[in-house]
């Protein structure tokens, strides 16, 4: 499903209540929330609305538990952590309890052998099925979504949850939620807006099959409703 909006105030406004009420169902539901974030520039505004009136009443914080999507192998002292911005924009401001948030970083460890405790966490918390109930993902200007990045392995990983992989391009390593993860998440929301994303959304939704060059492809559409992109005229142009 996507949802087209004019302007990033709509966009964003739409995103939150949709997170507010998944968040409510799923509590009500089983007594707790389970998502994970995403990171870079999309979701900023999303999470500063989240923190405030009336959006922050809204949400019972205590019974949310907060993971990643992915993540930069960098302390969360690093500008360019996505759990550092999470934590500025939204966690610092609601009182999610400490012990319920799990960035993707540990000291004194490797990318690989963290992957395999943070997957070992999330088998603890997301029993049986491994199903959050909201997952949120952006896309990049060249369709890569998560660390879900094109002509890269990670595009091929279904038997892990959680994979770490050293991303050539960018000089570092990246821990990423897999394919079947997302896939099986209950709700699904993807932010893209601006025109330098009009080409990729473009191919994504309406393109010929081709994961290697727009990964986020392989987020699984099939069921109606599970996945809402929620885009701006802007990136909407050509979709």
């Amino acid at each position: 499903m996507v949802k087209k909006f004019n302007d990033l105030a709509q966009l964003n406004e739409a995103a939150a209540k949709l997170f507010i009420e998944v968040a409510s169902e799923a509590i009500e539901k089983n007594g707790r929330f389970t998502v994970a974030l995403t990171g870079g520039s999309s979701p900023v505004e999303l999470y500063k609305m989240l923190a405030k009136t009336p959006y922050r009443e809204a949400v019972d914080w205590e019974k949310v538990f907060v993971f990643w999507g992915d993540e930069r192998w960098v302390p969360l002292t690093d500008d360019r952590s996505n759990a550092r911005m999470a934590f500025e924009t939204l966690l610092d401001h609601v009182p999610v309890p400490s012990g319920q948030i799990f960035p993707m970083w540990a000291d004194r460890t490797s990318p690989g052998d963290f992957a395999q405790v943070y997957e070992a966490t999330l088998r603890d918390h997301l029993q049986p099925a491994g199903r959050f109930d909201l997952v949120l993902l952006g896309m990049g200007a060249d369709g890569h979504t998560a660390s879900w990045f094109p002509h890269t392995g990670v595009l091929h990983e279904y038997d892990k949850w959680v994979a770490a992989y050293f991303l050539e391009a960018q000089d570092m390593y990246r821990i990423t939620l897999t394919i079947p993860v997302v896939n099986q998440a209950a709700k699904v929301a993807v932010i893209a807006y601006g025109a330098n994303k009009a080409e990729a959304l473009h191919e994504v939704l309406h393109g010929e099959h081709n994961i290697e060059q727009y990964p986020a492809q392989l987020i699984d559409r099939s069921e109606e409703g599970r996945v809402m992109w929620f885009v701006d005229e802007a990136a909407a142009q050509h979709a």
